[in-house]
């Protein structure tokens, strides 16, 4: 008798959830969506919803002039996200590569006042305003800001060494004279460098400027920063 009565009730909450459940089921798999859960999105979006880059500190102020023979300063990419890199025109080696990469970079964000690049060499005895105009044309560079900019030498070396701690050096050794990091800065609208965290939670600090992954990389970070 008890067991009758057991064997009636599950039937009918069997029969309940049927009622309730199949539908949607079917639906799901009409609409192609049977792993598209609320639960599963959690568990798929835990650990990716985090976009914020780390604040490394300001980047060094600096005033130096540009291929319009114009004095350009850190003042004046206020409110804007922009790239810094360290090169030199003559450069045999790395610059050609990420010069090319900054054109990429340009090219995806054009058209946003929001967004610049600042290109600063470190062979200034060479790369007069007149030689560096000469060289954003040849590179299409067609930003109104993106700024090629020398100045003294030594100022240049301190600041690459001592403010940004990406390295310039002069090394008659080496092909061209001059020798460089490859990384690219990433400054955003209020003057902070900044960046994200590798695999172990650690700042990468600065961007590879060499690779397609690294450019890949600046650009998803400088659409959040400009989201900012």
């Amino acid at each position: 008798m008890f067991k009758n009565k057991s064997y009636i009730g599950i039937s009918f909450i069997i029969l309940v959830f049927g009622i309730y459940a199949i539908p949607k089921i079917v639906s799901r798999i009409q609409s192609n969506s049977v792993v598209k859960g609320d639960r599963l999105d959690k568990v798929i979006n835990k650990g990716t919803a985090d976009q914020s880059l780390v604040k490394i500190g300001p980047a060094p102020e600096f005033k130096l002039t540009n291929q319009d023979n114009k004095t350009i300063t850190n003042a004046n990419y206020n409110g804007k996200v922009y790239v810094l890199e360290f090169f030199f025109s003559k450069c045999p080696s790395i610059c050609p590569k990420m010069n090319k990469n900054l054109v990429t970079i340009q090219n995806k964000f054009f058209g946003n006042p929001n967004f610049g690049i600042a290109s600063i060499t470190i062979d200034p005895q060479n790369d007069t305003p007149q030689v560096l105009k000469e060289h954003a044309d040849l590179l299409g560079a067609k930003s109104s800001n993106w700024h090629f900019l020398t100045g003294d030498k030594k100022y240049i070396y301190e600041l690459a060494n001592k403010g940004f701690n990406l390295y310039a050096g002069e090394n008659s050794k080496v092909s061209g004279g001059f020798e460089h990091s490859g990384f690219f800065a990433l400054i955003d609208k209020q003057g902070n460098i900044r960046c994200r965290k590798d695999e172990y939670g650690n700042p990468t600090l600065y961007y590879e400027g060499l690779e397609a992954k690294g450019v890949q990389t600046i650009q998803q970070d400088i659409a959040i920063l400009l989201r900012e």
